[in-house]
This record gives structure tokens, C-alpha cells and sequence, in this order.
């Protein structure tokens, strides 16, 4: 079988290239951390040229990419894409950037990190960092089943067929499930991490069914009954991406900068790459081509059939880059360089096996890295190592070494932190683990701390002149991230060992974390929509348009609004999106009156046709059968961020009846399994009533302990049914800051008519109740109860 060679380099993102599709012959898409997805369309050849348009333009970064193949509804396919914005947006090819996706699946909590799509079961599936995998029905655009039971990050999903689903997740664990849900099988014989998964062809020759790798660098091929058949090694780092040829020869792509080709169990051809990592490899399956995408931000083809070889300048620019990249040290291990073989080495002795690496070094003291190459019978330069500051820019001295970061970890109150120290260079993972066995702490904390580092140096580049890093961390309470041991939103993390008192909860929280821009432009893109449709009547005029524009602006540059007239008249155009439109395009209305709740008391104040806010919410039937749970979820999110000021605070309290029977009523037609996004705003609505109810103006009021049985009887119902650990923690903090404070028949109604007790040791015995964090609070509450 001949060898791949370069077929083409596609230049022109601005940062990593995390994920590519290559769907036809004539067509590759690539998603990048500069929040696009390109489609490169061959233009000519040979030898082959493409050319790129924007598909899709998002406001963070991209990770993960998936191609619907056409249909009757949509003939040129689709394009589904996810990332850090926790949206899945699905697009038409043929569409641009400036076009309105055809949909935005919302639902999960935390980065997007994986992709896949059954054709024939009409359904895609994703995975996240918020420990579910999701089945998302194309063309009805909701998600239709959540696969729970993940302990960490689902890093992997494999559409198998149209009955099954595999996830790989960060604990290590490979798990089956019907596409129904029902999880069939978990298979623990994976070492570590397991960041992806493929399916293996019927005339695989080991017999296996499917493949998964991992953070080990160990390829493991299984049948769906979990039988381990074989380990292919070969991968000296974490492995990223897998792919099959359509001979049946798998394609693997991994933090060791190569793509390996592996026929049966053995690795037949190493492509190394000029990057750091190589996040993702795709396969066509028409031709048998790949391609790759890679850290240094270039998009790569690589094929078998000498028509389609690149040009001799595109071929030579790609081995000169290969030859002449530089390697930090700390990819490879320290290395000494007196026991390393000179040059003569490479003429005097072969490799064992395709992609072995072999140091050596030079004349003139440096270190270089060579593979060989089992098709050519030779070794072929790969690059130059460089120490831990070969690139440049200010770096932080740590134990010796500089770093472009060093992060604080609090470990124990009282104690000095402990130093984390990071290179762009690293993998997060690899960082972490190397942290956590110096320090001897809990592996459970493995991926808390890569995500960790991971959030605090998005955007950052290698040998950047800042040691801040380069996105602060959101509120922990927010929408997109929860609260664990050991999270962080800062450049200092925290590892409590011994948790410091929850309860009584004492402070309002909100959920304000967005994206302006994008909430706005979706706001505009809406309001053309209806003009087009012919709904000019409910449509926002251009000036009023303007107006809200301009508001979000204000907001955002100082994150709060000034009272003013426009403000007043800005909430009710924002009413008038949330109630009027079409229920499918209120959620940009619904999303900014959220903010503007937490932002301005007028929100709480203005006059909505004759009826205060939370009146006019109810009554137009949002929370009426049938519930569209994500127009429920914002507005849940609106009462709750309405706390934020002494009148929303007042308004809800004052109309608290409505509230609980509106919520009562949109959690019972939301399905026996409601959205974790919804119940969790729930959770947080409740408890701003609870510290409302308990703050030492209210907590011996009789008005007071009247709202505090009404909720214990609505918190216990939900605990009861819940399994989302973060919806169960706030709805046991809120339920918790009810027992502590309130009159002593609040705690004697929790014990003796709704059996807390029995409730707690339920919630113990559980998959979430092994979260320190829930343990903690548990114990507090039966203290309490005491």
C-alpha cells in the first residue's frame, strides 16, 4: 500500500484547528478556536486547490464538528458545531456566516467537546464537560434523551448505529446506551481518560467492533459485549481523534504531533506534523484521502494517489516545516544530552517500527528529533527540541524552570497555596496529573484541575508577554459552569479537604453570564425574519432596534443601566419579544430581560399593559402546557435575577403565590424528566426566596415561615426525582437555609410530613451523593435537623 503524502496545507484561521470533516471529495469543513467553521471547496486540480468561505462565525471557541449528508429538507446536508458557548448550531453548507442558522440546540450547561450523527436514525448526538451526552432529533431541534451516569467530561460520542450510542468520558469509563437511554454497558478496562472513539468495519481483522483512545496514548479496539481484543501502541502522548479508512485501516491523531495509519494492529505510516498537537482526523470516505487539523492553525489533506500530491513548493514547504519545528522539552522529558547517539546513528542503525523516535544529538550541541519511516527504510528529521524558553515572551520562574504561567491552589485553609505551574506548550491533562501526583492529592480532582487550566489560558498564545491569564473565570453559580471541589474562577484554584460551612445560604445569586453581541445580533436576525414572513406588525421598528442595541452595549461596557426612559421603554420592547413572537424566536427577548432583571430596578418597575412583570411573565401562558422548556428555563432565570434588586425582590415576594404555582405547574408539563437547565434555575429561584425569607429583617415574620412550608414542600418533591447533582445542591442548599433558620415547625413539617430523613440517605446512597460537595451539605442539613 503506498504511503500518504501531502495533497494540501488550507491556511487561514487565526488560532488551533480543533475538529475537521471531510464529507466529499470536492468539499472539507474545519472548526477552529477562532469561533469559525470553514467550508474549503476544491477549485482546481491537479494539483489540488481549494478555496474557503466562513460558514459559521460564533463568539468562542469551536471544538467540535460533525456533517449531517443531505436530505429532502435539507439537499446540501448540514453542519453541526459546538464549542465553549454550550450551543450546538446546525447550518446549512451553502449558508454563510452572515445567515441565520437553521437551528441552535440549547441544552447543555458547560463546552460542547464532541459530536456525531446517526442518518439513519434521523438524530445527532453531543457530548460536554457537564458529564451528559445528548440525542438531539434533526428537524425538531430538542433534545430528545439525556445519557447520564458520567462521573466527568463526556470527551467522546460515537453514533454506532441507529439502535446504539458509545461515550467516552473522563472517568476512565466507556459506556453503551440504547439510543432510547438505557444504559447497556460500562466498560472499565480503559487506563485513563478516553478522548475518542471510532467505529471499526465488519472485516476488521482482529473481530472487534469499535475503537477508543485515551489520554495514555493506547489505542484499545473492543466489541460491544466490552471484550478488550487488542492494544495498539505506538502513540507516545494523549491521543485526540480516530478515523476508518475505507480499506478498514485506522487513522489516529494525537498530542505527539503525528497521525498514525494502522493496519490491524500495526502502525504502517507516522505523519508528523509542524505543531503541538493534532486535535482532529477525518477521513473521505469516497476517495480514502485525510485530513487533519492541527495546533499551528493549518488545515491539512493528505493522500495515496499521486494525481492528487501537492505541488513540489506545497510538498517542500510542509517536510522544511516538519525538519525545522521546534519541540519544547517538556513534550519530550528532560533529556541527557551525553548519552544521546551523534549523527552518525542515523546511517548506522534502523528502526524497529514505523514512527519510533530517536534524539540525537548534533555537533553543535543540539538536540534533534528524528522517526523513522518503514515504507522509505529511513529516518526523517521532525524538528529541533528547545528548552521550557525557547519561545519568546515573559515567562515565571518556578523550582528552576520558567513558565508562562503559575497558577495558586488553595488546598487547605490556613496552609500557603500550592504552585501549579503551566506551559502553553503542555497538555492540560498532563499538567494536571503531574500536579496532582507531586502533591499527592486525589486523582478525582484530575479533571477539575485541567479544566481549570483550561478556561484561565483561553485565547493565550505561546511566549505571550501577559501572566494574566486570558479569560477570567465566570460566576460558579452561573450557566455555564458548577460549582465542584477543587473549581475555580480565578488564576487561584481551590481544594478545600475540609469544606468549609454552606449553610445558611446569605447571599442573592444570579445568572447573568452571556454573550451580548450574540444575543443581539440573534435579536436582529429574528426581527428581519418576521419582516420577511410577513409579520411586520410584530416586528421592532429600526429605531427601536437601535434602542435595545444600544441598551446591551451600555450593559455591557459597565454591567449595569441607568434609570432612564429609554431603559423603561427597552423592557417593554423586550416584553413584547418574550409574549408576542412566535415561541420558537423569543429566546433573545427572554435572555435580555434576564439581564436587564438583574441590571435595573426599572425592569422591576415599568408598567407591562396595564400588569407588573412577574403578572404579565405568567399570564401570557409561558408556563402553560406545552411547555417550550428553554423560553421556561429563561424566564425562571428572569424571577430569580430579579433578586438582585430591592424592588425585583419585593415584586416576587409580593406575587410569591403566583410564582410557585406558575413554576409548580411548568415543572409537571415539562415531562417526567425535566430540562437540568430549568430545574436548576428552579433551584436558584428558591433559594433567593429561602435567603430572602431568612434574613434577620424576615426570619421570625409568620409570612416568613408560611413561604418557607411552601417551598419545603416543593424542594422535597423535586430532591426526590432529581439527579442532576447541581440541580440536587442548590435545591438542598436552598431547602437547608429553610431548616436552619426558620421557626422551629419548619424543621418538625421537614422531619415529620415530608421525611427529609429518609430523602438525605437517598440522595447519600446515590451516584451524586459521592460529590464532596453534596456529602457536605447533607451533613449539615441532618445536623440541623437534630
Amino acid at each position: 500500500m503506498p504511503e500518504f503524502k501531502i495533497s494540501a496545507a488550507l491556511e487561514g484561521h487565526g488560532d488551533d484547528v480543533r475538529a475537521v470533516a471531510f464529507p466529499t471529495s470536492k468539499a472539507v469543513f474545519s472548526a477552529s478556536r477562532d469561533a469559525t467553521v470553514r467550508l474549503w471547496k476544491l477549485v482546481s486540480s491537479p494539483p489540488p486547490t481549494y478555496d474557503y468561505t466562513i460558514v459559521s462565525h460564533g463568539s468562542a471557541f469551536i471544538n467540535a464538528l460533525a456533517y449531517y449528508p443531505p436530505t429532502p429538507d435539507f439537499p446540501e446536508g448540514l453542519v453541526f458545531s459546538g464549542g465553549q458557548d454550550t450551543i450546538i448550531e446546525a447550518r446549512q453548507p451553502g449558508k454563510t456566516s452572515n445567515d441565520n442558522a437553521d437551528a441552535m440546540l440549547l441544552g447543555h450547561a458547560h463546552t460542547v467537546c464532541a459530536l456525531d450523527v446517526c442518518p439513519e436514525g434521523g438524530w445527532v448526538v453531543s457530548g460536554s464537560w457537564d458529564s451528559t451526552a445528548r440525542v438531539w432529533g434533526v428537524g425538531k431541534w430538542e433534545s430528545e434523551v439525556v445519557l447520564e451516569d458520567h462521573q466527568g467530561s463526556v470527551w467522546a460520542v460515537l453514533a454506532y448505529d441507529k439502535n446504539t450510542i458509545i461515550t467516552g468520558c473522563a472517568d476512565n469509563i466507556i459506556r453503551v446506551f440504547s439510543s432510547s437511554g438505557k444504559l447497556l454497558k460500562s466498560i472499565k478496562d480503559s487506563r485513563d481518560v478516553v478522548r475518542a472513539l471510532c467505529k471499526l468495519p465488519p472485516s476488521h481483522p482482529t473481530g472487534a467492533q469499535f475503537a477508543s483512545a485515551s489520554n495514555d496514548g493506547v489505542i484499545r479496539l473492543f466489541t460491544l459485549q466490552g471484550d478488550l481484543v487488542a492494544e495498539l501502541h505506538g502513540h507516545e502522548s494523549f491521543i485526540y481523534s480516530l478515523a476508518v479508512l475505507p480499506s478498514g485501516e485506522l487513522v489516529s491523531s494525537g498530542e505527539d504531533r503525528t497521525v498514525r495509519v494502522w493496519n490491524g494492529t500495526q502502525c504502517v505510516q507516522t505523519i508528523t506534523h509542524p505543531a503541538i498537537s493534532v486535535w482532529g482526523v477525518a477521513v473521505c470516505a469516497e476517495n480514502g484521502d485525510i485530513v487533519t487539523g492541527a495546533s499551528d492553525r493549518v488545515t491539512r489533506v493528505f493522500t495515496r494517489s499521486p494525481e492528487r500530491h501537492a505541488s513540489a513548493e506545497v510538498v517542500q514547504q510542509f517536510e522544511t516545516a516538519v525538519k525545522e519545528s521546534a519541540i519544547p522539552e517538556q513534550q519530550v522529558g528532560k533529556i541527557n544530552k551525553e548519552k544521546l547517539p551523534g549523527p552518525e546513528f542515523l546511517q548506522q542503525k534502523s528502526g524497529t517500527k514505523d514512527g519510533q523516535v530517536q534524539m540525537i544529538c548534533e555537533a553543535n550541541g543540539s538536540v534533534t528529533a528524528h522517526t523513522w519511516s518503514a515504507a522509505l527504510g529511513r529516518w526523517e528529521s521532525v524538528g529541533t527540541v528547545v528548552d521550557s524558553a525557547g519561545s519568546s515572551g515573559r515567562k515565571t520562574e518556578y523550582l528552576g524552570q520558567d513558565y508562562d504561567f503559575v497558577f495558586d491552589v488553595d488546598v487547605e485553609d490556613g496552609k500557603p497555596p500550592l504552585k501549579l505551574p503551566y506551559n502553553l506548550s503542555q497538555n492540560p491533562y498532563e499538567a494536571a496529573t503531574k500536579f496532582i501526583g507531586d502533591n499527592e492529592l486525589p486523582m478525582s480532582y484530575l479533571d477539575q484541575v485541567a479544566q481549570f487550566i483550561v478556561q484561565n489560558t483561553q485565547g493565550a498564545t505561546i511566549g505571550q508577554t501577559s501572566q494574566e491569564p486570558a479569560a477570567g473565570g465566570s460566576d460558579p453559580w452561573g450557566q455555564d459552569k458548577r460549582y465542584r471541589p477543587g473549581d475555580a474562577s480565578a488564576q487561584s484554584a481551590t481544594i478545600p479537604e475540609s469544606r468549609p460551612k454552606v449553610l445558611p445560604q446569605k447571599t442573592y445569586l444570579s445568572i447573568k453570564t452571556a454573550n451580548l453581541k450574540v444575543i443581539s445580533k440573534k435579536l436582529g436576525e429574528l426581527n428581519d425574519k418576521l419582516i420577511s414572513d410577513g409579520s411586520k406588525e410584530l416586528s421592532l421598528s429600526p429605531s427601536e432596534l437601535e434602542m435595545v442595541v444600544s441598551l446591551c452595549n451600555e450593559l455591557e461596557a459597565s454591567n449595569s443601566l441607568k434609570d432612564s426612559s429609554a431603559v423603561e421603554a427597552g423592557v417593554n420592547l423586550l416584553f413584547k419579544v418574550a409574549t408576542a413572537w412566535p415561541a420558537a424566536n423569543r429566546l433573545p427577548g427572554l435572555d435580555l430581560l434576564r439581564l436587564f432583571a438583574a441590571a435595573t430596578p426599572v425592569t422591576a418597575t415599568a408598567d407591562y399593559n396595564g400588569k407588573d412583570l412577574v403578572t404579565a411573565i405568567i399570564e401570557s401562558g409561558i408556563f402553560d402546557a406545552p411547555v417550550n422548556v428553554n423560553n421556561a428555563m429563561l424566564s425562571v432565570r428572569m424571577l430569580a435575577n430579579l433578586f438582585e434588586t430591592d424592588a425585583g425582590r419585593g415584586l416576587v415576594i409580593d406575587r410569591f403565590d403566583q410564582v410557585v404555582a406558575a413554576v409548580k405547574t411548568c415543572l409537571a408539563n415539562s415531562g417526567s424528566s425535566p430540562n437540568r437547565n430549568l430545574t436548576i434555575a428552579v433551584a436558584t429561584l428558591y433559594i433567593n426566596i429561602a435567603v430572602y425569607s431568612t434574613s434577620e429583617a424576615m426570619n421570625t415574620s409568620v409570612e416568613s415561615s408560611q413561604r418557607g412550608l411552601v417551598l419545603l414542600e416543593e424542594l422535597t418533591r423535586m430532591l426526590s426525582s432529581e439527579k442532576d447533582s447541581e440541580a440536587v445542591y442548590r435545591s438542598l442548599v436552598a431547602l437547608g437555609t429553610l431548616v436552619k433558620e426558620l421557626a422551629t415547625e419548619v424543621k418538625e413539617a421537614a422531619k415529620e410530613v415530608y421525611d427529609l430523613g429518609a430523602i438525605l440517605q437517598t440522595i447519600s446512597s446515590s451516584n451524586v451523593g459521592k460529590e464532596p460537595r453534596i456529602k457536605g451539605i447533607v451533613a449539615e442539613i441532618k445536623e440541623s435537623l437534630l
